[in-house]
């Protein structure tokens, strides 16, 4: 019997947004679901919101979605769990597949894995909770200062939102954002700071491959950390980043060549720091990316010229089509 996904057109095609979850990022999943089903209905598109629950499996059999869109952030969302369930029913998902979101969820990975690509990363050492405090605290955090030296970024390996991210300018200051780091995980990636510029690289798939949108460059009074990603006012954005041609052009290289390297699919953002030097840092990537009003994606995406529904109606069809 031939289903009622396999018989509805592109112009009739019925998306369940996945929003919410129960890691630290459920708020702004929630807010960015909420924008993305907007945009979406707004060119025609049947769109479902719905939160990852004990429903969640009977409801997808009920809907028969042409598509889901996993906007979860954070633990389930981008660690490839969700998505291997979508696998498991055999239900088309916009977004990298269980496996590459493993990979790109964990930042020490996914930096060995675009470092062999030939792309500078900082310097960097992962701590696993246990293992620090076995070790005792005073003699390996003299080991990093002695190796990497100041300042460090320390921040969760696997996170995101800037969640437990601490900028350290000296020593004394390390156990204090180790600490921090480990109440989001357990284990912390402790990593040289560069100084230069913040930009964040969105690329999309197209049939000629995947495209970087213009980079947006991150402005703020303080580190880019939580609060100044999601309230309006503690951070300035600027797209396309104030880089000269030639850099800009190696920094959407090198976003382009990670989400490759990666096996990113549909969509994603790298984040990079740009050193006084011109060379892109890579600092790590998402797999999905948040689509809230302060979102970089969407800047990205109104920055290359066209719509916000017509990049994710886009996206929607590719997924729908297995592309």
């Amino acid at each position: 019997m031939t289903s009622p996904r396999s018989t509805r057109s592109s112009d009739d095609l019925r998306v369940v947004v996945l929003a919410g979850g129960l890691s630290h990022e459920r708020d702004v999943s929630v807010r960015s679901g909420r924008r993305v089903a907007g945009a979406l209905r707004s060119t025609g598109v049947d769109v479902v919101v719905h939160d990852v629950d004990a429903d969640l499996v009977p409801t997808l059999h009920e809907l028969e979605p042409d598509v889901v869109w996993p906007l979860l952030h954070g633990a389930t969302g981008e660690d490839g769990s969700v998505r291997e369930i979508l696998d498991l029913l055999g239900v088309p998902y916009v977004g990298t597949g269980p496996a590459a979101s493993r990979v790109a969820w964990n930042k020490e990975i996914a930096k060995g894995v675009v470092a062999r690509a030939g792309i500078t990363t900082p310097d960097s050492v992962t701590l696993q909770q246990d293992l620090f405090r076995e070790l005792g605290a005073g003699s390996v955090m003299q080991a990093i200062v002695d190796r990497i030296g100041l300042p460090l970024v320390v921040k969760p390996s696997r996170g995101g939102s800037a969640l437990g991210v601490s900028v350290v300018t000296e020593r004394g200051d390390l156990a204090r954002a180790l600490v921090a780091s480990y109440a989001y995980g357990d284990a912390a990636l402790v990593e040289r700071a560069v100084t230069g510029t913040e930009i964040a690289v969105s690329v999309v798939e197209t049939d000629d491959g995947p495209v970087a949108l213009p980079a947006v460059e991150i402005v703020t009074d303080g580190p880019y950390d939580y609060d100044a990603r999601y309230n309006p006012g503690r951070s300035q954005y600027f797209t396309p980043a104030r880089l000269d041609a030639e850099t800009a052009a190696r920094a959407s290289d090198a976003a382009v060549t990670a989400f490759s390297e990666l096996g990113l699919r549909h969509l994603g953002r790298v984040d990079l720091i740009v050193d006084h030097d011109g060379v892109p840092h890579f600092l790590e990537t998402n797999v999905a990316p948040g689509m809230t009003e302060t979102s970089l994606f969407p800047q990205a995406a109104l920055a290359s010229g066209t719509t916000l529904a017509a990049v994710y109606r886009d996206i929607v069809e590719r997924a729908a089509a297995g592309r």
